[in-house]
């Protein structure tokens, strides 16, 4: 006989699956060979289950698939998949993935930037069943046209955020119908879109009064007129950035600045704007980054005056403005009490602008001095010695600082990113091996 105890204490150890078909067999040869082989086989088994055990057991190891775990840790999952890989992966493995990958969680923001194969029937697919959406994304959708984007903005009266850069084939239409039937549109992004005109900026200001964020760079038909309506009617606004506008000038400047009185982040690159129109930004307490890359008629003491009165300025970029000279860079040095950012790429500066950023400023954590003719070893060694704040300096091109001066400081100063073409190349070659990358010695020759 086989003890109870001992039988029992045995049963607790975790039992080994087999194949429920060879288990059957088992026992079923040891009842036709008679008692003596069935209590045999009985007791020899005394550690492995029962059959209703390895039966339960089996059936329980056929029903665990990733199905049987909670919806919601399911869509969690799905979260964290592009829309490519839901729509044309996910949402094929079967039915109640197909539902799930429908959920209108994932419907609210919709990314399909870059992707070429979306046409404007699928912006009406969604628009007749997904009323919910918040953020749409089609930068780079060359195949949509005016009529997707009319009929996802018609059906989804929530839309908080559009993004549409590059898609030179839409027109005014497309726009202009976000206005109308978006009146809680925070961000428009419609970046290098030549058809845009000032017809659609004047209805954002009609229709949108909760704008906060637009960026209509290198939209060449946009001109003074429409910006000026955008500015009188989003008196919200946080963020305006215009690039390469060659019909925004002065009067535009001059909006921004008297009608919304709390716009921290201003871009005027390369637009025709000059120092006349810079200087009112001086009324913007709150302004803590400026952009005014390439503005031809800029002079020192604007920027100057600007420095001075705007005390919550923490990035400023001068770069391209060849008029930008050592005593304006030893003036924001001395009066930007917040400067975090200084980029004075291809600006008329020399060593001494370096020496009294170090000299002077406490806050300064960034300065790009590249393709700065003047700028030698001296001024290079001088800021990275004297700057208790600097973290990164850009001599990029800057020729008469030898690389041997460079290398001396990597060492030297290992909290200061220094970038030059040397430097930047060695930064990407380790980053290279560290992603497991190596040389391909076998085609060396």
């Amino acid at each position: 006989m086989v003890c109870k105890r001992k039988c029992a204490e045995l049963q607790r150890c975790t039992p080994r699956k087999q194949p429920r078909c060879a288990f059957q067999e088992a026992m079923e040869n040891g009842e036709e060979r008679g008692d003596s082989r069935a209590s045999t086989s009985s007791s020899s088994c005394c550690c492995q289950p029962s059959q209703n055990e390895s039966s339960e057991e089996t059936k329980s190891a056929e029903n665990t698939d990733i199905n049987q775990l909670p919806s919601s840790i399911l869509l969690k999952v799905f979260s964290h998949l592009s829309v490519k890989e839901r729509c044309l992966g996910a949402s094929l493995v079967c039915k109640y993935w197909r539902d799930l990958c429908l959920d209108f969680q994932f419907w609210k923001q919709i990314d399909l930037s870059g992707l070429q194969q979306v046409k404007d029937d699928l912006l009406v697919k969604i628009a007749s069943r997904r009323q919910n959406v918040t953020e749409i994304n089609i930068s780079d959708c060359r195949n949509v046209q005016d009529q997707g984007v009319c009929s996802l903005a018609s059906h989804c009266p929530g839309l908080i955020k559009y993004t549409a850069y590059r898609c030179k084939q839409l027109s005014d239409v497309s726009l202009c119908t976000v206005a109308i039937h978006c009146p809680l549109l925070q961000k428009v992004h419609a970046g290098n879109q030549d058809k845009l005109t000032d017809h659609a900026l004047k209805l954002l200001g009609e229709h949108c009064k909760e704008l906060k964020d637009v960026h209509f760079g290198q939209c060449y038909s946009i001109s003074d007129e429409g910006l000026v309506a955008l500015a009188q009617g989003c008196s919200k606004l946080q963020r305006i950035y215009m690039q390469e506008n060659k019909l925004v000038t002065d009067k535009s400047v001059q909006a921004f600045a008297e009608y919304c009185p709390d716009l921290p982040f201003v871009g005027f690159m390369g637009c025709s704007v000059t120092s006349q129109g810079v200087i009112h930004l001086t009324r913007l307490q709150h302004l803590s980054s400026l952009d005014l890359r390439h503005i031809s008629e800029l002079n020192n003491e604007t920027v100057m005056e600007v420095v001075r009165k705007c005390r919550n300025l923490t990035s400023l970029n001068l770069c391209l403005n060849w008029t930008i000279n050592d005593r304006c860079v030893e003036i924001i040095a001395k009066e930007g009490r917040s400067l975090k950012e200084l980029y004075l790429v291809s600006c008329k500066i020399t060593d001494h602008a370096l020496i009294s950023i170090g000299q002077y400023s406490s806050t300064i954590e960034t300065v790009d001095a590249g393709w700065c003719k003047e700028i030698t070893d001296q001024g290079a060694t001088q800021i990275a010695r004297s700057s208790k704040s600097l973290r990164y300096l850009g001599l990029m091109r800057c020729d008469k600082v030898n690389e041997e001066t460079v290398e001396r400081l990597v060492l030297q100063y290992p909290h200061i990113v220094f970038s030059t073409v040397m430097q930047d190349c060695k930064r990407t070659l380790e980053r290279a091996y560290q992603m497991g990358w190596s040389p391909n010695t076998s085609t060396a020759s």
